[in-house]
């Protein structure tokens, strides 16, 4: 009998989901292998998330990855890997499936639970189950080696309203997210560090991003830039865990094509929730993105707003609660009324790579490079020019 290797859940959780195809059975994630032998431990670091215990690959067994790929885990013929590293051609696990090396094959166990067609409609109930599934899960995240990546808006004011640790804000210091970090910060009573960035740091940075990810195209290297730069500073400061606030636009409809999603040509969709779920689809490309980006920093990330529990009080909310033409991410901020503080409530939000002002100077930095507007993914072109210096 080989041993069974997981990240972010118990074997017994993860063969139980198996058996009742259970696709959030009480996690944050989870990721690794099920009867794996020939087992190899990091020996330099304690492994990726630092568990000194835990085995980095493996050959032979079932691979497993939660249904929204909170965790990744990757493999090459009959070989895994919780390190994309110690695999020359990594291939990802897909979210939601099992991968059997042992005969080479993929299936698709786990999905979300389809959209109820007539969603709760007692609203007082369905925002208190959201209140009550997001403020266990920010509670229950250990304050140990953790610092929390705050933009002053609700998702990581929530986030940081349960766990006594610093909060980093990152951007160039005419942002928008600073301004509104110092000032969220000053209303909950919070130590802030302020990561400055430089056009030094991005054209530092864009290399390392794209090593770790694999990504060239600018919109994912604008958004894994502020992500990099805030974990990096979080352990040069001694912090190896980074709390963060994703997965709360994507579930609790926080984008404005959720808004009028028959009248956006960005969305399949014609109703709110109809939206809301294709934006939840996205996330595992997303956070596959983020947690590499993340440990390449050298940090682990904690993500209490993707708990399954949290999953479970959101999929359910009716279109009223998600998203109306005066607000977004309705039940959210309904959660956190009496938890943050009002003006935080109701702060605006600017997507990170914008509010930071990565977007703006990343463009800056290609247009000074010769790279104009009129160009073809002038931006791209930019990015790649920089690994082939490296």
């Amino acid at each position: 009998m080989g041993r069974d290797v997981l990240r972010g859940a118990s074997p017994d959780v993860v063969r139980a989901a198996l058996a009742d195809r259970d696709p959030l059975p009480g996690t944050g994630g989870f990721a690794g292998v099920l009867d794996t032998v020939d087992l190899v431990f990091d020996d330099a670091d304690g492994g990726v998330g630092g568990d000194e215990e835990l085995p980095v690959a493996g050959r032979g067994g079932r691979v497993v990855r939660d249904v929204l790929g909170r965790q990744p885990v990757f493999t090459q013929g009959d070989r895994w890997s919780l390190d994309p590293d110690r695999l020359d051609d990594p291939r990802p696990v897909d979210a939601g499936h099992v991968r059997d090396l042992d005969v080479g094959t993929d299936t698709h166990v786990w999905t979300l639970p389809d959209p109820d067609p007539d969603p709760e409609t007692d609203h007082e109930s369905a925002a208190e189950a959201v209140r009550s599934a997001v403020l266990r899960s920010v509670r229950e995240v250990s304050a140990d080696t953790l610092a929390v990546a705050f933009s002053g808006g609700i998702d990581s004011a929530l986030v940081a309203s349960g766990v006594d640790a610093p909060c980093y804000v990152v951007g160039f210091p005419d942002s928008h997210d600073v301004r509104a970090a110092r000032e969220a910060a000053a209303a909950m009573d919070r130590e802030l560090r302020v990561v400055d960035l430089s056009h030094d740091d991005l054209v530092r940075a864009v290399p390392r991003i794209v090593a770790a990810t694999g990504r060239t195209n600018p919109m994912d290297v604008q958004i894994a830039l502020p992500l990099y730069l805030v974990a990096e500073r979080a352990r040069a400061d001694g912090f190896t865990r980074l709390a963060v606030g994703q997965g709360a636009d994507e579930l609790f409809g926080g984008y404005a094509k959720v808004v009028d999603p028959a009248a956006d040509p960005r969305v399949d969709a014609d109703t709110v929730r109809g939206a809301r779920r294709e934006t939840v689809e996205t996330l595992p490309g997303q956070l596959e993105r983020d947690v590499r980006t993340l440990r390449a920093a050298g940090v682990e990330p904690v993500a209490p707003l993707l708990h399954d529990r949290v999953i479970r009080a959101a999929l359910p909310l009716p279109g009223e609660l998600l998203a109306t033409p005066d607000e977004r991410k309705v039940a959210l901020r309904r959660a956190a009324d009496g938890v943050v503080p009002a003006s935080v409530v109701s702060a605006d939000k600017k997507a990170v790579q914008y509010g930071s002002l990565v977007s703006r100077e990343l463009d800056r930095l290609a247009r000074q490079a010769g790279y104009k507007r009129r160009m073809d993914d002038h931006v791209g072109q930019y990015v790649r020019s920089l690994i082939d210096e490296e």
